[in-house]
């Protein structure tokens, strides 16, 4: 695995820090509930995706393969999910919000998001099948890529979460942190709609 190594850090840096579902409601929970509220949401997606290569690489993408319907029903859920986390971000600036939409993510909500999420599932299954070797030592390979994605994933997470927190500098009003929030929203929801386009 040596060889791939370089390759499989490229990798990770690229898939942790393009845009998508995690990286905008991390930078939507930066700009509504700054950094250090931030950070169980950011140690969840973390150690959430860096769990979720090992059953992945261990036979459930030999399971959906072989039952496409279980995988379709899951996109359906995470979609929809999506869906509710784009609805919770649009109403964080809102002061006349329920106190439910004024909390953000926690560690276990974000980690178990990642199950859900189209972009953490596919960048699993492409990762496990692109640096997993026939007859290596498969555990080791998984935990070798667990543990780069996480390098990779945690400094990408701080760094968009940084960014909403910036946002909020040059937020003075309600309003503004109101109609960015919308703006977040629309894009985790434009992500649910490129799903299935």
């Amino acid at each position: 695995m040596a060889d791939t190594l370089v390759p499989l850090i490229i990798f990770a840096l690229v898939g942790s820090f393009t845009p998508g579902p995690n990286t905008v409601m991390v930078t939507a929970s930066g700009a509504t509930f700054g950094f250090s509220r931030s950070m169980p949401h950011m140690l969840g997606v973390t150690f959430g995706f860096a769990l979720m290569v090992f059953p992945i690489g261990l036979g459930l993408g030999k399971f959906f393969h072989a039952v496409p319907q279980a995988h379709a029903w899951l996109r359906i859920v995470g979609a929809t999910y999506l869906l509710f986390l784009a609805w919770r971000i649009a109403r964080a600036g809102d002061p006349g919000a329920g106190e439910a939409t004024h909390k953000p993510l926690t560690f276990l909500e974000a980690a178990l998001f990642q199950w859900i999420n189209p972009k953490a599932l596919t960048l699993a299954f492409s990762v496990v099948t692109a640096f997993t070797t026939v007859g290596g030592n498969l555990w080791l390979e998984l935990a070798v890529i667990a543990f780069i994605f996480a390098l990779a994933c945690f400094p990408a997470l701080v760094v968009w979460c940084l960014f909403g927190v910036a946002i909020r500098q040059f937020l003075s009003s309600p309003r503004a942190l109101r109609v960015t929030n919308l703006i977040l929203a629309a894009l985790v929801a434009l992500s649910v709609v490129m799903l299935f386009v």
